[in-house]
């Protein structure tokens, strides 16, 4: 029978087996998760090999598959981290760390949103760059040398003569030169300092021009009335040269006839001042004279009683009132309101049911407001209108309102 060991042995080495046989199935597994691929062409690719690296923002996020010469492009497969999105319009570039170092292959810019690169697409010659190369650079030096040189413009003493004049003219004008570059400066500066009224001014006139943008049919509108003036003037040229000749001619009179009658003409001023000055200070009487004198004028006019020869007046001193009213109204101003007699008080309960003009006094005594017309009534100073109803006699003597014509000419023509 085999020991206890051997009993334990087995199940060991199967659960041993069984482990690793799970390990290296997620690490197979992950080996094989698909990654995003990207062809990228260049103009060049020196330093780039398979297994360089792919970045974004500096961080490692792929490799280089391959690197293939296409004509006079270089293919350049990459892949990267299925979890990464990379705009669609992305640029490759390759950047080179330092001069003795590996290159890679950076995409730019980083993703903040929108469509995304496709599984498998490819980026153009035109949004891929790659540095230049020291050696570029040497050659070009070298080709600038060699176009000064005296094979270049150099040949007949160009450059040489070029040096030598601009010498001559520097020579002795090193004070001029820091001055001008000093005052350039300085306007430079003074340019700097007032941007904000520069810009301001721009702006400004940035809105007028769009405001005759805006106004560009007024704008032509009144051009073309400019122009319709200027071609009448143009048609009547003739008669506005002979209109100016005769003005000439009748200046040239006039200044003959001032100059005869200068102490005439300063004298007529002289007075003339003294009339205005006089209706200056006089300036609201004038005006009372001119508002008064036509209805003065027109009075007179409807008084004038062509019959007898006279001007005919009719005066009505009393008004819309009567006498008792008047002497009530005497009685209430001299008195207390308790010594008034009753009779007082007897008429103004009478008017006011009749609903005839009171005066104020009387309406103090029915303890009504001043001034205000009683209910349904004129109000005091009225006249009732032509054709309305004789009231009958109130008590006391009243004389009963007469139809009448409140106008002047009704007035003198008297009670129909």
């Amino acid at each position: 029978m085999p020991g206890p060991v051997q009993r334990w042995r087995r199940p060991l080495a199967a659960a041993t087996v069984l482990l690793t046989a799970v390990a290296v199935g997620v690490v197979v597994w992950r080996h094989e998760t698909p990654q995003r691929r990207v062809v990228a062409y260049f103009t060049r690719a020196v330093g780039v090999y398979p297994g360089s690296d792919v970045r974004v923002l500096g961080v490692r996020v792929g490799e280089v598959e391959k690197v293939v010469p296409q004509g006079r492009t270089v293919r350049v497969e990459l892949r990267y981290d299925p979890t990464l999105r990379i705009p669609a319009d992305a640029q490759a570039l390759i950047v080179p760390p330092s001069v003795v170092s590996d290159r890679y292959v950076q995409l730019t810019p980083a993703f903040t949103g929108g469509s995304a690169l496709d599984d498998g697409a490819e980026i153009p010659v035109g949004r891929t760059a790659a540095p230049m190369e020291i050696d570029d650079i040497y050659q070009a030096l070298d080709e600038f040398n060699r176009a000064l040189g005296p094979q270049g413009a150099n040949a007949d003493g160009a450059l040489a003569d070029l040096v030598a004049t601009g010498r001559a003219n520097l020579d002795g004008n090193g004070a001029t030169l820091h001055d001008a570059l000093d005052g350039l400066s300085r306007a430079l500066t003074a340019l700097s300092d007032g941007r904000g009224d520069l810009f301001a001014t721009v702006a400004n006139l940035q809105r007028l021009t769009t405001a005759l943008a805006e106004s560009d049919q007024q704008v032509r509108r009144f051009n073309q009335q400019l122009a319709d003036v200027a071609e009448q003037l143009a048609g009547e040229k003739e008669e506005l040269a002979a209109a100016l000749r005769n003005l000439a001619t009748a200046l040239a009179d006039v200044t003959d006839f001032v100059r005869r009658n200068r102490s005439a003409l300063s004298t007529n001023v002289t007075a003339l001042a003294d009339v205005t000055g006089v209706l200056v200070r006089q300036q609201q009487a004038v005006i009372q004279i001119l508002d008064v004198a036509p209805l003065a004028v027109s009075n007179l006019n409807l008084a004038y009683n062509p019959r007898s020869g006279t001007l005919d007046t009719r005066d009505n001193p009393l008004g819309p009132y009567d006498p008792a009213s008047f002497v009530c109204s005497l009685i209430v101003d001299q008195l207390p309101l308790g010594e008034v007699p009753a009779k007082c008080s007897a008429l103004a309960q009478t008017l006011q049911a009749r609903k005839l003009p009171l005066t104020d006094q009387l309406r103090k005594l029915l303890k009504l407001p001043p001034g205000a017309p009683a209910a349904g009534g004129s109000p005091p100073g009225s006249i009732s209108s032509p054709g309305a109803p004789i009231p009958a006699e109130a008590p006391g003597g009243l004389p009963p309102t007469t139809t009448s014509d409140p106008t002047l000419g009704g007035i003198l023509r008297g009670r129909a």
